[in-house]
């Protein structure tokens, strides 16, 4: 089983960072084969709109993501994590989601799996905010599960932290590295 885990957090070493290190540990003490992409350290260029993906469901720019859609439909398990800014993820994970519109073409307009086949996957969110305000995480939930749906990727659950900001709070959150390690190990356990 192959686990892909996706750094959106443009502060390395950070909450959501340590939070995916944890739950990807857990998922490989389970044997499972772990990697993760830091968004930041890669070149995504924003979707154009320009709607060549209708005809093929191919994205016509030649940068990072096209080795992302290929981690994707390499995976079993998608792990995306991201801090809030400004009520929903990052612009790094944004603009990865936005390029999508590819995924989106395939599965809507011409009725194809749009990661080339119609195995059991699922997804996982992480995100942890500076706030504590109700509601806090919706605004980014809805994104992220309409990601989800739209890659046929069953949402298998999510982690969110919510008063979590300077760097390293999370380590001084209760329980928050067993609750990661223990998610990723449930991820790769549950079929």
């Amino acid at each position: 089983m192959k686990v892909l885990g996706i750094a959106g957090s443009p502060r390395r070493g950070g909450n959501t960072d340590t939070l995916l290190d944890e739950v990807l540990r857990g998922a490989a003490s389970k044997g499972a084969e772990v990697k993760t992409l830091i968004l930041p350290e890669l070149k995504i260029e924003p979707c154009q709109h320009c709607d060549a993906c209708l005809a093929k469901g191919k994205c016509k720019i030649p940068d990072d993501m096209q080795m992302i859609y290929q981690e994707f439909r390499e995976s079993d398990r998608i792990v995306l994590a991201s801090p809030i800014q400004f009520m929903t993820v990052t612009a790094h994970m944004k603009a990865m989601i936005d390029r999508c519109q590819a995924l989106w073409a395939c599965k809507y307009v011409l009725k194809i799996p749009p990661l080339g086949d119609n195995r059991e996957r699922k997804g996982f969110f992480i995100s942890v905010g500076g706030r504590k305000v109700p509601n806090l995480f919706e605004p980014a939930l809805v994104t992220i599960k309409t990601l989800f749906r739209t890659m046929n990727v069953t949402y298998a659950g999510d982690l969110l932290f919510s008063a979590i900001d300077e760097k390293g709070a999370i380590l001084k959150h209760a329980d928050a590295m067993k609750q990661a390690y223990l998610a990723g190990q449930k991820l790769v356990e549950d079929p």
